[in-house]
């Protein structure tokens, strides 16, 4: 990792027929972005110039077609397509989700081969990306994939951080998903986060419950008994402050979450309702436990508003921040925690 400054981002331009172009204008259009970051928008500079034109934009890029042409102090594009493409807001197209996937995995292969530090991803439209080519649910999924680590959707703001036990697993299938080794392994992954890329030594972490009421002791459900009480007693065991199950209802309406560096919920919804309540427009999704540091915005493609004007681009500038953020206390926990023998014999 190279020390933290000029921090080159990577974006992925997400479902064109969405809001994704308005919100990468939006947030770059503030010159002082470009003091903390150099954005690399992965797109063409065809259809950047046609989102500059039809929102009536004052942003000038720069147009590359190789890494090594990149400029600082500038929103450079990276050409991923030449041709001229058919941009219909608001309609849900197959072809634009091929363009999606374009950028994407050009951003991703920039991350891998470290000609960008971070990669922050605009929404996709997760049926129109699909394809024999492509077969994940969404962003995480596919660079669980590409990148190494266990992955895991934590979704962050301020002081309230929700990481997910199952993501994009049907409801009638969450059940059957969670185990000890998940449970072990997210919580694991989240603790190891809030140390290097939140830098909190100790943190404390709650955990919801799998069934209403974590079960009522077994009358709604046995797993919370089973499975999740035991598990969480040998984690505790092995010296983290994991704590729960807490009854989910109840939660955040009574500020519980406010007492936790972390909050682990057990299921997507369950975690992301009380979450989006409360952050909405200025979460973050990030995806931790990996090697290479991954943010997007907490919505989506945003079709009824597309081309509108009307976009709030305060999610996808805080994804952009964060990305930076975490990427500078991940520099700084590798210092803190490196062999100063080996430095000294260098």
């Amino acid at each position: 990792m190279k020390k933290a400054e000029n921090i080159i981002v990577g974006i992925s331009i997400g479902d064109l027929n969405g809001i994704g172009g308005e919100i990468v204008l939006k947030t770059f259009e503030d010159a002082r972005v470009l003091d903390f970051c150099t954005p690399v928008v992965f797109a063409s500079a065809k259809t950047m110039n046609f989102f500059k034109s039809h929102f009536k934009s004052g942003i000038n890029f720069h147009n590359i077609n190789n890494i090594n042409q990149l400029a600082h102090g500038k929103v450079n594009v990276f050409n991923c397509w030449n041709e001229p493409v058919k941009i219909d807001f608001g309609k849900e197209d197959i072809k634009i989700g091929e363009y999606a996937i374009k950028s994407l995995k050009a951003a991703t292969r920039a991350l891998k081969d470290h000609h960008i530090d971070v990669l922050v991803t605009a929404p996709i439209n997760k049926y129109n990306i699909q394809s024999d080519e492509f077969k994940f649910p969404g962003h995480t999924d596919y660079l669980a994939q590409e990148l190494e680590g266990d992955s895991l959707m934590f979704m962050i703001t301020g002081n309230l951080r929700v990481g997910l036990l199952t993501d994009h697993v049907p409801v009638k299938d969450i059940v059957e998903h969670i185990s000890e080794d998940l449970i072990v392994e997210k919580i694991n992954t989240i603790y190891t986060s809030l140390q290097k890329d939140f830098r909190i030594a100790k943190p404390k972490i709650a955990v919801l419950g799998i069934n209403p009421h974590t079960g009522d002791n077994g009358v709604i459900g046995k797993e919370d008994d089973e499975v999740l009480r035991p598990t969480l007693k040998k984690l505790k065991e092995d010296g983290k402050l994991v704590f729960g199950p807490y009854a989910a209802d109840s939660f955040f309406g009574s500020n519980n979450y406010k007492n936790f560096d972390a909050v682990v919920a057990t299921y997507h919804d369950q975690g992301l309702i009380p979450f989006k309540t409360l952050s909405f427009g200025q979460g973050v999704n990030f995806t931790a436990g990996l090697n290479k540091i991954r943010t997007s915005p907490d919505h989506g493609t945003a079709y009824e508003i597309a081309g509108k004007g009307e976009a709030d681009a305060g999610s996808f500038k805080e994804a952009v921040f964060a990305a930076i953020q975490i990427y500078r206390n991940r520099f700084d926990y590798e210092q803190l925690t490196s062999n100063p023998l080996k430095k000294m014999h260098r």
